[in-house]
């Protein structure tokens, strides 16, 4: 299934005015793999996100998807190229249903649909999520799991060849975290790659084909995930030097 890279990023460089968010980065995400992004806050996991999707603008460097350069391009553009993501807090449109949430995707995204075919898409992965009896709710009337899950469903309709997966874990409990485990292997035997940007170890360790830990905005280690989390400079950078 892994054979070659989806996304290579070369040289990738996002600052804050006097802070280097990312800091030059070389990095690919090989098709069909999950791929966990980990590091320490404030590490440019979430930052990196943002540039490769278009939120923010790219400082330096390329970033190249499928063969085509992303930077320049406006996120709507990016999103039609079959890249999504997720966010670390939700943001559903609070006035539409959540059925309505679902369905405009994949009206914007890879794959252009009418209407009908939209809510077709939609209802498809809110049964995928378990959403489907909440098709008719606010995203205000969902608790956390399943407001977690309808971002995991926005994203998924536009049926992206790439999604980024930010943080979806954080706040669940240990039976809504193996579920949510559970549908990501599944996204993937689907054929989507996956870039599973998360703190939660256990998950990164379950689900990853390889790991690239970030810091300051540059990698520090990539590979099989338990070679890397023994690394001592993965140890020192998630503990501190005296710690490990």
């Amino acid at each position: 299934m892994v054979n070659g890279p989806a996304l290579v990023l070369r040289g990738l460089r996002k600052t804050y005015k006097d802070v280097v968010a990312v800091n030059g980065l070389d990095l690919e995400v090989r098709r069909g793999e999950i791929l966990g992004l980990v590091g320490p806050n404030g590490s440019g996991k979430s930052t990196l996100i943002n540039v490769v999707s278009g939120h923010y603008p790219a400082d330096g460097g390329s970033i190249m998807f499928e063969g085509s350069e992303l930077i320049g391009l406006p996120p709507h553009r990016i999103a039609r190229s079959g890249i999504a993501r997720t966010y670390q807090i939700p943001r559903p449109f609070s006035h539409l249903s959540v059925l309505d949430n679902v369905a405009l995707p994949p009206m914007f995204g890879q794959v252009v649909m009418d209407r009908a075919s939209a809510e077709r898409e939609a209802w498809r992965w809110l049964e995928f999520t378990g959403l489907a009896a909440k098709a008719n709710a606010k995203p205000g009337d969902l608790n956390l799991h399943q407001r977690k899950f309808l971002e995991l469903a926005r994203a998924l309709a536009s049926r992206p060849k790439l999604i980024f997966l930010d943080e979806v874990l954080s706040g669940l409990t240990p039976g809504e975290m193996d579920e949510a485990i559970r549908l990501i292997r599944a996204i993937r035997d689907q054929g989507a790659t996956v870039v599973f940007v998360e703190h939660v170890m256990r998950a990164v360790m379950e689900l990853t084909d390889r790991v690239v830990v970030l810091t300051y905005g540059r990698s520090i280690a990539h590979g099989a995930p338990r070679e890397v989390m023994r690394n001592p400079e993965v140890m020192s950078a998630y503990l501190g030097t005296a710690r490990a």
